[in-house]
């Protein structure tokens, strides 16, 4: 079985360099390799999930060199629930995506372009979950860097290039200074793996052993959006394509915590910063829901969100207790799918309405009730409305609060609490305005263009037509008959809006809504695992022994 731990990296970069052969010649085909691969991924994450909660960790040294020397991969309880939620994510995404005909532009441009860094954003997060060292997760990080910024910046607008360019230039930061982190380690220790450093840190200074400390959680927290390190993300995510957004939120944020989780418990045990951590957390969550009480664009206010709810992981992270470890995995598993979700829906609201500005939309529970359930569930669970996941993983983070006792563990359960009633006001304001209330009178008519020849200029004044919060600054709507294409200048199709929305994109939507539904009826099982992969975290023993093989 330990072969195949690195299959869930190797087989989309084997697939990458097959897309980029076939091209947009063989569009079917190109597309057939990315949902078979990412398929086959799925079901190796899932395999390595169980196989990992039944007989222990497993361990693959490439070349088979033994660490230090050699890259260790390591699948256990926790990096294999992470896999395959993000594997189950990536999937539904990408079928979302084919809906929305977002791998269209590739048609007239030299090399395809969305499958290739799709498949490389997918391999890097899984080199991510399943490093054993500080370099490979470095190069995790770095792959999803490359892809992000491709995926992010697709169709070339202004607000798209300049969102992408704030999103390099804060994660090349966070890239020098993990790499300075790396180099420390190594002066100091001798080594990056690991199973290694879980001794070998133990030996240093106190005062070496906190900078170390220090460093990384920085590093993590920026890439988690962990306030106050997150002003980054509301400006950089809503201008993405929604497929793009969708998966950036439902996992790059995860990938952060996950490091999190990974270092605090492996590496530096003890808890020595716990009451930032917790500081953190609380400042997170206010104002991350302060900020999408003020947002009236509906991917700006789930960006906002995002940054609140990181706050509830991070507040496991710093109790350091087995509930709250297992609460926090928890959270991380049910905020990967349901903030997906969302942003989905976001792309379909703007798909049909051309706007995500929630004061010119309106009568959507009417004119689209399969839209408005899709919004509904995971929008309820978002707010932890009972007996959805998100009620699961709230209340076992604040049941780990209340039985710390502590006087932060105390401030932060309010915290929670006071979090979660905002959300549910925020989610009741988008239904209100976008769902429940009549349309307005200047909602945009089925058969606008989003995307036309007249995207070559994007920081002119765009005139009343203008469509804020589209995603798509520079668009100059025009009317043509719903659902249908015109020519464009972005190297493909421009995208209509229509009343009729695509069957694969709404398919997509509703699978991540019934993952969501499926951690909540299944979520016995579901807190068992994580309660063991809590304990497994605690104890490191399983961990280094099936590393070093001790």
């Amino acid at each position: 079985m330990n072969a195949l731990v690195p299959l869930p990296v190797l087989l989309p970069l084997c697939a990458t360099g097959l897309s980029l052969a076939v091209g947009t010649r063989l569009k079917q085909v190109q597309r057939f390799v990315s949902v078979a691969v990412l398929t086959a991924v799925l079901g190796l994450s899932l395999t390595l999930m169980v196989v990992a909660d039944t007989r222990g960790p497993l361990t693959v040294h490439l070349g088979d060199f033994a660490p230090p020397l050699g890259i260790t991969l390591v699948a256990d309880r926790l990096s294999g629930l992470m896999l395959s939620v993000s594997s189950a994510v990536t999937l539904c995404v990408l079928i979302y995506s084919l809906g929305q005909g977002m791998a269209d532009r590739d048609e007239e441009t030299p090399v395809a372009v969305f499958h290739p860094a799709y498949l490389i954003l997918v391999a890097g997060v899984s080199c991510t979950f399943l490093s054993g060292d500080l370099v490979n997760l470095y190069v995790g990080f770095e792959i999803m860097l490359v892809a992000s910024f491709v995926l992010l910046t697709l169709g070339g607008t202004g607000p798209r290039v300049r969102a992408g360019s704030t999103y390099v230039i804060i994660s090349l930061f966070s890239s020098m200074l993990f790499l300075t982190a790396i180099a420390m380690t190594y002066a100091a220790t001798g080594t990056a793996n690991f199973a290694q450093l879980a001794g070998r840190l133990a030996e240093l200074p106190l005062g070496v052993q906190t900078l170390i400390q220090a460093m990384l959680l920085t590093v993590f927290a920026i890439k988690a959006a962990v306030f106050p390190l997150a002003a980054w993300l509301p400006d950089s995510y809503p201008t993405a394509p929604a497929p793009v957004t969708a998966v950036f939120a439902g996992l790059l944020t995860k990938v952060g915590v996950y490091s999190m989780l990974r270092t605090e418990t492996l590496l530096f045990p003890g808890n020595r910063l716990g009451d930032l951590l917790m500081a953190a957390a609380l400042a997170s969550m206010v104002v991350g829901i302060l900020g999408a009480v003020a947002q009236t664009d509906l991917k700006r206010l789930l960006s906002f969100t995002l940054i609140s709810h990181i706050g509830f992981m991070v507040f496991g992270i710093g109790l350091a207790t087995r509930d709250a470890y297992g609460g926090a995995i928890v959270y991380v598993a049910h905020h990967i799918t349901v903030q997906t979700t969302l942003f989905l829906v976001a792309g379909l609201i703007e798909r049909r309405d051309g706007t995500t500005e929630l004061t010119r939309i309106g009568g959507l529970a009417k004119a689209a009730p399969l839209l408005a359930v899709l919004f509904f569930v995971p929008a309820m669970n978002l707010a932890g409305v009972p007996p959805l996941s998100g009620f699961i993983g709230k209340l076992g983070l604040m049941r780990a609060g209340v039985a710390d006792g502590g006087v932060w563990a105390w401030i932060l359960v309010i915290g929670s609490a006071v979090t979660s009633l905002l959300t549910l006001y925020v989610t009741a304001k988008v239904w209100n305005l976008a769902f429940w209330r009549a349309a307005p009178p200047g909602q945009t008519a089925a058969g606008t263009v989003l995307e036309s020849d007249s995207d070559e200029d994007d920081d002119v004044d765009e005139g009343p037509d203008h469509i804020p919060g589209s995603g798509d600054e520079a668009v100059r709507p025009r009317h043509q008959p719903a659902g249908r294409a015109v020519a464009a200048t972005l190297h493909g199709h421009a995208v209509t809006t229509t009343t009729q929305l695509p069957r694969l994109m709404t398919a997509a939507t509703a699978a991540t809504v019934v993952l969501g539904l499926a951690f909540t009826v299944l979520g016995g099982p579901l807190t068992s695992y994580t309660d063991r992969a809590a304990a497994e975290l605690i104890a490191r023993t399983p961990y280094v022994e099936a590393v070093l093989g001790r």
